[in-house]
Order: structure tokens, then C-alpha cells, then sequence
């Protein structure tokens, strides 16, 4: 059964879901990437993002991400045509993988950033990677190159970094250094394994 033994890991932009993602695979968890595998649809569904967005939107077969990122940031009822588009896609991809990795056993996790928002994956426990909007904002304008209101608008298209804090199972800070960062890892990892051996 799909889900039965997946923890989730979610955060805000920019809070570091990748890095932490990398580093818990060094110490041996599976992961699955919902990113990945949005953009691989994102991809497939060039032709319906022309239709419904504009041709702008896709070049020589391609969609350009970063155009149609600044649209779906900026307008709310664009950024809800596209999830509709592509969510329930994304969703029954992700239980495919899942249902594989359950036939390995154990806990492995899956990278959800929208998962609080889209509420559609029936997950129990959760992994929050955290770090305050001021730094995520900071990340987010150095990464991207984005205007600080760009920047505020794409944070602010999310629930907001302390509400996901609190509904977390597990938080991993990343609000400092990368080895700070490690040891954080590390020790959600043990702690993921020694409930595993409790129950």
C-alpha cells in the first residue's frame, strides 16, 4: 500500500529541502523527489500550458519555467489553473514510486514542498526543514535573483514557515551552517531509526 511507511519532508523556499535531502540519503534513507517529478510533467504538459497560459509560456517545446514561475507568483487564480493542471498528475506519479519503495520496507522519505497546502497525501509523520522567512527571503533573493516583493510574493504563496514548524513530527534546522545542518540530519536520522526499532 502506498504511504504506509513514508515520512514526509517539507519546509518553506529556500529553507534547504535539497541539501537536507542529500544528506539524508548519505546516511542511507530513500528519497523520492515531488520536484523532479513536477517538472518532468510540467514538461509533458507543455502543449496545455500553451493553451491555457499563453505560447509565451513554452519555447520549442519546452516550458519556460522561470516566465511562467513570475506569472503563477503573481496571480493567484493562474497559480490555481496550473496545480489543477498538474497536481493530480504529480499525486498518482508520487504513489507509483511509493508503492515500489514499500515492497523494500523501511521508512524512506518523500520530498513534498507543497504538502501542508495541497493536503493530498495521506502521510503521518513529517519532516520540517526550517529556517525564518528573513533568511529564506535572503536565500531566495541571492539563489533566484529576484526582487525583494518577488521574493515576498513567492513566500507569501505558502503557509507561513512558523505554522509548518508546528505541525512537524521531526524539524530540522537549517538556519545556520552546513555542519550544523549535518549534525542536524544525523540526528533526525537516529531518531527515525530508533522509533523504527520501537514499534
Amino acid at each position: 500500500m502506498a504511504f504506509e511507511h513514508a515520512i514526509a519532508l517539507t519546509g518553506g523556499i529556500a529553507s534547504g529541502k535539497s541539501t537536507v535531502c542529500n544528506l539524508l540519503r548519505l546516511h542511507g534513507l530513500r528519497v523520492i523527489d515531488a520536484d523532479s517529478v513536477a517538472r518532468k510533467i510540467l514538461q509533458d504538459e507543455a502543449s496545455a500550458v500553451a493553451k491555457l497560459f499563453g505560447e509565451r509560456y513554452v519555447k520549442d517545446g519546452k516550458v519556460n519555467r522561470k516566465e511562467l514561475g513570475k506569472l503563477v507568483f503573481s496571480d493567484e487564480e493562474a497559480r490555481k489553473k496550473l496545480e489543477s493542471l498538474l497536481h493530480p498528475k504529480i499525486r498518482e506519479e508520487i504513489a507509483r514510486l511509493s508503492e515500489k519503495q514499500e515492497k523494500l520496507g523501511g521508512p524512506y522519505i518523500i520530498d513534498i514542498p507543497l504538502f501542508f497546502e495541497t493536503g493530498a497525501y495521506p502521510i503521518g509523520k513529517v519532516i520540517v526543514v526550517y529556517a525564518p522567512r528573513e533568511i529564506q527571503k535572503r536565500r531566495l533573493i541571492d539563489r533566484e535573483g529576484l526582487s525583494e516583493s518577488e521574493a515576498e510574493a513567492r513566500l507569501d504563496s505558502q503557509i507561513d514557515i512558523e505554522e509548518k514548524k508546528k505541525m512537524a513530527t521531526y524539524v530540522i534546522d537549517n538556519s545556520k551552517n552546513l555542519k550544523h545542518l549535518q549534525r542536524e540530519c544525523e540526528r533526525i536520522f537516529n531518531e527515525i531509526t530508533e522509533n523504527r526499532r520501537s514499534n
